[in-house]
């Protein structure tokens, strides 16, 4: 059973300033908890279902040397304390990593976010990056947040081996020696692109709105992904997959 108090904190970690006021977050979800539980990270409480309990009984004793709360309870106690539809597995409460500071990487490539703010897409980036190998993903201050219990969700564990980082774009990029691609409907073709140097800064915009001014200035090439239907636009995750494919393909043949 889960008891009131800590019914209180899932709830209350649903919000930013509690995540960023307590440095912890929950994972929720068979998949992703179990990946969390192998992960090092720091888990302060795990409440799960018997039959999660039995099932994983060895992932659990291997984290246990965290000194962790374990609880069983039922699938409808995890519905209401999460924000899942529906949850037959376990919740986690997690303590935030100190990820180091951002420091350039020549030759690697890193995602650089401007003021994205729907919390799925995000979470579906992390995913991306993860899925490419690319490490870190920087982030405007007004760029969702990565600890929302929904971008936790999008990401399916990708969060675990992707860092983010909200800087100031603008003073980073300032200095940047590598080349800086934004994504822009208009701009050099993602197919064709001449390609002279393996890595750099890949810059993504809000879903609305595109790449602000303010970091725009600072793009070194504008690259497109060219439609061949009707379609308005690309969401902003999907681009970011097809954007880190090309630029892996064109990277392998360097």
């Amino acid at each position: 059973m889960i008891s009131s108090k800590w019914a209180k904190r899932i709830k209350s970690l649903q919000l930013k300033k509690h995540r960023k006021n307590e440095r912890q977050f929950f994972v929720e979800g068979e998949k992703s908890v179990l990946e969390v539980l192998a992960s090092g990270w720091h888990i302060t409480a795990l409440f799960a279902t018997d039959r999660f309990m039995q099932q994983h009984q060895a992932a659990i004793q291997a984290s246990q040397q965290q000194a962790m709360l374990v609880q069983s309870c039922s699938s409808d106690e995890l519905t209401k304390v999460g924000t899942f539809n529906s949850n037959d597995a376990a919740l986690a409460i997690v303590e935030m990593p100190q990820w180091p500071p951002f420091s350039v990487r020549e030759g690697e490539w890193t995602l650089v976010l401007d003021n994205i703010n729907d919390p799925g897409n995000l979470g579906t980036i992390i995913r991306v990056a993860d899925w490419y190998g690319i490490q870190h993903i920087l982030c405007s201050p007004d760029t969702a947040d990565c600890f929302n219990p929904k971008v936790i969700a999008a990401a399916k564990g990708s969060f675990l081996r992707v860092q983010l980082h909200y800087l100031a774009l603008p003073e980073l990029l300032a200095s940047s020696t590598m080349p800086i691609y934004g994504a822009y409907l208009g701009g050099d073709n993602v197919h064709q692109l001449p390609f002279t140097q393996a890595g750099g800064y890949i810059v993504l915009g809000n879903e609305a709105n595109g790449i602000g001014d303010s970091v725009g200035q600072f793009i070194s090439r504008k690259i497109t992904i060219p439609a061949f239907g009707g379609a308005e636009s690309l969401n902003v995750g999907i681009a970011a997959a097809v954007i880190c494919d090309n630029l892996k393909r064109l990277s392998a043949t360097q």
